[in-house]
């Protein structure tokens, strides 16, 4: 029986589009002044320290850090730190309402559901532990964020290795046939699957998406049944 879901964002309840035409240029616009006038507060120097360890520059030589964490933006890196300090600068944009995070019309309705079913909710995402509450607080459905019971980032490991999704397995204390993981990314279905999660494949623009033998495709939550099936475990 599933008794949790773990569930990608991007692409999976969110349209990519959102994330790399919107939150991506905030954040690339904002940065340089944010870390000029945050450089020194407890929440951000520790990050500058691990980008400027990381490209060999002194803690003090702020540009080189900025030009480096701006082209791992451009990049799309799933570096921490970036995206530690992605998360600090979007709460500023969702608390003044330039913007609401993008969710599949299918998505509230199926989450909702599932949680009054008593099935736990977990997010699995690249983006920070605290930029995936703020996602999921300001989100065009409205607040979200009391369905889900915890958040899941690169701390925990890359989403396509599958000691990533053991170390989560271990956090939930649950089997690995009681959590369903469903994403976008066969590379990150193929690390759970390894680890004998049951998984469901989500294709928002089938058109757009080779087919797959082993990973038979949904394109929207309201066509997630229970049990998962053999064939996509």
């Amino acid at each position: 029986m599933i008794r949790a879901i773990l569930t990608d964002i991007e692409g999976t309840t969110s349209s990519i589009d959102f994330v790399h035409e919107v939150l991506f240029p905030y954040s690339a616009q904002a940065l340089p002044q944010f870390l000029r006038e945050h450089a020194h507060s407890a929440t951000v120097a520790p990050w500058i320290a691990q980008v400027a360890a990381e490209i060999g520059a002194p803690i003090s030589a702020l540009d080189a850090v900025t030009d480096a964490l701006l082209e791992w933006l451009r990049q799309d890196r799933k570096h921490t730190a970036l995206k530690a300090l992605q998360g600090m600068i979007w709460q500023r944009g969702y608390a003044e309402q330039i913007f609401q995070a993008h969710v599949y019309s299918d998505v509230a309705p199926a989450l909702r559901a599932w949680h009054a079913a008593d099935i736990k909710l977990y997010v699995y995402s690249s983006g920070s532990i605290a930029a995936q509450k703020l996602f999921f607080s300001h989100s065009e459905a409205g607040d979200l964020s009391a369905l889900f019971s915890g958040y899941f980032d690169t701390t925990s490991g890359p989403k396509r290795d599958p000691d990533s999704y053991r170390s989560i397995l271990s956090a939930l204390a649950l089997r690995a046939d009681q959590v369903l993981f469903l994403s976008d990314i066969t590379a990150e279905l193929d690390a759970a699957r390894s680890c004998g999660m049951p998984t469901r494949w989500l294709v928002r623009k089938p058109a757009s998406t080779p087919a797959s033998d082993a990973y038979p495709a949904v394109s929207g939550f309201d066509q997630i049944t229970f049990p998962p099936d053999a064939a996509v475990r």
